[in-house]
């Protein structure tokens, strides 16, 4: 699947070549450390001691009673150590990264989440972080800004482009290419020039690694489906990679169609999107008529990119795993669902993988089970979609 950073026609390294001694010099250090036992003893202990690994699968019985199909199941990667997935990566990134001897990281977040994570590992192994964010994600996930600064990081918000997350990715390659020797950025999804598809990858499939166990050891089967949200697509993959060799479990990746995929303000890649590079990759992005990178639309901050990683891609390609497009209204739809039902209350972008679950469990028999990766907390959103409700939050 993964040649030379290429996942069939999709991934590769369209990079300046300012940039390509520090790739380079990323991919040696991970081919070292990947399968070095001190390195994943440590990586281990600090997802187990720091992360709060194992996440737990919780069965939803509520949610299964209610919609009277299938068994429904929540990985839930919102009780991570900085409520969401992302310190997943980011731990392994960063252990890699001082393994480097890199003092300094830089980091793009949208949803703020993985700003958060970034911030808050290097605050743990003393290391100095600055975070680019997109102006208009500064101001939909002030909380997360306030939590990154609080933590020692520096906040850079964006205000080129539409100043949401392509932008902020922009401007934090063009800041890695200022200042290579001492600093490594941490991209936080699985995208961009490889080798990081691949090594966000292997950090996030930790996540099916446990379901699979997790599920056999409760139900000694495997899951029907396992359902996740898409943007770059770092929980997806990881939710998806351990079970791909399993053909009998369906894997759905559930990306932001904005206010309709018919609309102009959507960020639904495989739904409308075509082969493109942007980013250090090749892959499916939402362009223009004349190519451009064309401005997408989400009520999630952490789906609001024009494309897609190129292992999803290639998922895609050959019709290993499902992509379908989820409007904002379903997503709120099923974040109050949830959070009602089962007194979760799940990021808005794992709202996008609970209101699919809600369409396919009812047509579903009872013994089967669909797994919903809870990607993150919904602390950060309540306001937004307070706001987005038209209901005043203080009355």
């Amino acid at each position: 699947m993964n040649t030379n950073g290429r996942y069939g026609i999709h991934g590769g390294q369209y990079i300046p070549e300012t940039l390509m001694n520090a790739v380079m010099e990323l991919d040696a250090a991970y081919r070292k450390f990947k399968d070095d036992p001190d390195f994943n003893r440590e990586l281990t202990d600090l997802f187990n001691n720091y992360a709060g690994r194992p996440s737990r699968l919780y069965y939803a019985e509520h949610v299964t009673k209610d919609l009277g199909g299938a068994q429904i199941f929540l990985k839930r990667e919102d009780l991570n150590h900085t409520g969401a997935h992302k310190i997943n990566n980011v731990l392994g990134q960063m252990l890699l990264a001082k393994h480097m001897g890199k003092t300094r990281v830089i980091a793009e977040t949208g949803a703020g989440q993985h700003g958060v994570a970034t911030a808050t590992v290097a605050a743990m192994m003393g290391m100095e972080c600055e975070v680019f964010m997109g102006r208009e994600d500064c101001e939909r996930q002030a909380l997360n800004v306030y939590r990154m600064r609080l933590l020692g990081a520096k906040v850079h918000p964006v205000d080129t482009g539409t100043a949401t997350l392509k932008d902020a990715v922009s401007a934090t390659f063009r800041e890695w290419t200022t200042r290579i020797a001492d600093t490594h950025y941490v991209l936080g999804s699985v995208m961009g020039p490889a080798p990081f598809p691949e090594i966000v990858r292997d950090f996030q499939a930790v996540i099916s690694k446990e379901i699979k166990q997790q599920l056999h050891d409760l139900c000694g089967k495997l899951p029907d489906a396992v359902i996740a949200c898409v943007g770059g697509g770092s929980n997806a993959i990881g939710s998806f990679y351990n079970f791909i060799n399993d053909p009998s479990v369906r894997l759905i990746g559930c990306e932001a169609a904005g206010r309709g995929i018919d609309t102009n303000e959507t960020a639904a890649t495989i739904s409308t999107g075509k082969l493109g590079i942007f980013h250090g990759m090749k892959s499916y992005f939402c362009q223009d008529e004349y190519g451009q990178i064309a401005p997408v639309y989400s009520i999630s901050a952490g789906l609001d990119y024009p494309g897609i990683g190129p292992e999803h891609a290639y998922l895609h390609d050959i019709g290993r795993a499902e992509y379908v497009a989820i409007t904002d209204d379903e997503a709120v739809e099923a974040f109050e669902y949830l959070s009602r039902t089962e007194g979760i209350i799940p990021a808005i972008e794992s709202a996008h993988a609970v209101s699919y679950a809600m369409k396919i469990a009812p047509k579903m028999s009872k013994d089967q089970i669909i797994v919903i990766t809870i990607s993150g907390r919904g602390d950060k959103d309540v306001a937004a979609i307070a706001r987005y409700k038209g209901e005043n939050l203080y009355e």
